[in-house]
């Protein structure tokens, strides 16, 4: 999962991505990146970190032009080497940069295209660069030396044609705007919206609506799948519907766990869903369990405060804030390697006693992934003197590997993979485990917007909507992204750097 933003103004744009950063700063804590464009000349920073580290004041200001995208990665294909923070650039044609939200399922195809039929060098393994080489070439094969908007729009659809997987993109063409497309199935989402200025209108794309509101922008809608946004370096929009086939099935995990509350996808409300997903399973917890003795309800800060507080009201429980978090440790689920997760979770929560001492509790999540941070925080509440100690999940069980951006690659590395729910339960040491059910889940979200048929649930179904994964795709994946095999190739990377700073 990663986070990108892109502005076309009538006056600079480094800060203003910068902020754009800091804004979805949630989306990815590995690296960050900024390109500009002034006068059809490209300014480049990026490097592995977060965005307070990456950008220094003489580096901003190096950071010149009225139109630039920006990127803040967490990595789930390829290594964590600053090599492969984003944007990412190639001079032909015309001088190309992208910033990409996502993961594309068929990159080895692509790679062996690019290099015997396209001629195209790949220097990493980010899928990101791939897909900025496809449109490269889509681009480049038209033969134009001045561009037009449809000559984008056809080149994006060569991009249809040939990539299978997630994205959401940002792309910028120097001197001549900035595009923004989606794939078919609207996987990943992206928005964009205008601002008005003295100078005429100034637009701004975005992975979610909070970072337009936090800089002054309205939003004006989703990019829908297929469709491409184009805007001109003196401000003028373009849109147009870039695929044949389109299935609109956006990823539910975004409303369970990665998007801000205050952000609104594909015209549902974050905030509004995880309400009802608090309802729906205070509703189960009625219907299974009428006798509980729960004394008190307390989240797991921060995700869950939403689903947790709906749940209490509804069961006529106290809600309680049980834990404290250290706000400067990341959010455990997007760290690279167990353990670094491990050693994080105890750094960044610590209980207040008086909660838990005693009592019945109810801790709620929004989901229980690998379970490393289910287990310690329940024997945390323990250790604080609870009872008893249950464990509600606003979630399914996460059984299977997502493979369009989020980093869920190998099944064995699931606590519910091949467990039951009790045996979940033994896991992770908790007295009870209450999951919800994905149709409660996909109901609570599909409430916000009737028009959306389907979600992409993979992880909790094993059905992948672009048609494309078995289980040999899930065991080749496995092989080259588990904890184990990313912490392999993130030392040889290290040692390479360090050799090459000697």
């Amino acid at each position: 999962m990663c986070g990108i933003a892109a502005i076309v103004s009538h006056q600079a744009v480094n800060q203003e991505l910068y902020d754009a950063l800091t804004v979805l700063q949630h989306r990815g804590q590995d690296a960050a990146g900024i390109v500009t464009c002034e006068h059809g000349r490209l300014h480049l920073r990026k490097d592995n970190g977060l965005t307070r580290d990456v950008f220094t004041n003489d580096q901003m200001f190096k950071l010149r032009g009225n139109m630039g995208i920006a990127h803040v990665r967490y990595p789930t294909a390829g290594c964590t080497s600053s090599a492969e923070a984003q944007p990412f650039y190639v001079n032909s044609p015309f001088g190309l940069t992208l910033a990409h939200n996502g993961n594309l399922t068929n990159t080895d195809e692509l790679k062996q295209a690019l290099f015997l039929e396209d001629q195209r060098h790949i220097n990493t393994d980010s899928d990101s660069e791939v897909l900025l080489n496809v449109f490269a070439h889509e681009l480049q094969s038209l033969g134009k030396l001045d561009l037009s908007v449809d000559d984008i729009f056809q080149a994006v659809s060569g991009v249809h044609r040939r990539c299978r997987g997630a994205y959401a993109v940002v792309i910028m063409i120097a001197g001549v705007g900035i595009l923004g497309f989606r794939d078919p199935h609207g996987i990943r989402p992206i928005v964009f919206g205008e601002r008005k200025s003295e100078h005429g209108s100034e637009f701004m794309i975005a992975s979610e609506s909070v970072a337009l509101d936090v800089l002054g922008f309205e939003l004006i809608r989703d990019i829908e799948p297929g469709e491409a946004v184009f805007i001109e370096e003196s401000g003028v929009l373009h849109t147009q519907q870039c695929a044949e086939i389109i299935d609109h099935c956006p990823c539910i995990f975004e409303y369970v766990y990665f998007a801000r509350p205050d952000s609104i996808i594909d015209r549902i409300s974050v905030y509004k869903a995880r309400l009802r997903m608090g309802e729906k399973l205070a509703k189960k917890v009625q219907r299974d369990w009428p006798d509980h003795d729960i004394d008190v309800v307390i989240p797991i800060p921060d995700t869950s405060r939403t689903a947790a507080l709906q749940m209490a009201n509804i069961l006529g429980v106290k809600y309680r804030e049980g834990f404290i978090k250290n706000r400067y440790i990341g959010r455990t689920f997007i760290m690279p390697g167990q353990k670094m997760r491990e050693k994080s979770v105890k750094q960044k929560l610590n209980a207040i006693g008086l909660e838990f001492d005693g009592k019945n509790v109810l801790l709620v999540d929004d989901s229980i992934v690998r379970g490393t941070t289910s287990e310690q925080i329940i024997q945390m509440a323990r250790d604080a003197g609870a009872k008893k100690v249950y464990f509600a999940s606003a979630a399914p069980p996460v059984r299977y590997p997502n493979v369009y951006g989020i980093d869920m690659p190998a099944a064995h590395e699931l606590i519910a993979h091949d467990r039951t729910e009790d045996e979940v339960c033994v896991a992770i040491g908790a007295d009870k485990v209450i999951y919800q059910d994905l149709n409660d889940l996909i109901d609570a979200v599909r409430k916000g917007n009737q028009t959306i048929e389907h979600f992409d649930t993979s992880c909790f179904s094993k059905e992948y909507i672009t048609g494309d994964i078995d289980d040999a795709y899930l065991e080749r994946t496995e092989a080259l992204r588990n904890d184990s095999a990313q912490a392999e190739r993130n030392t040889e990377t290290f040692i390479i750097e360090m050799k090459n700073n000697d």
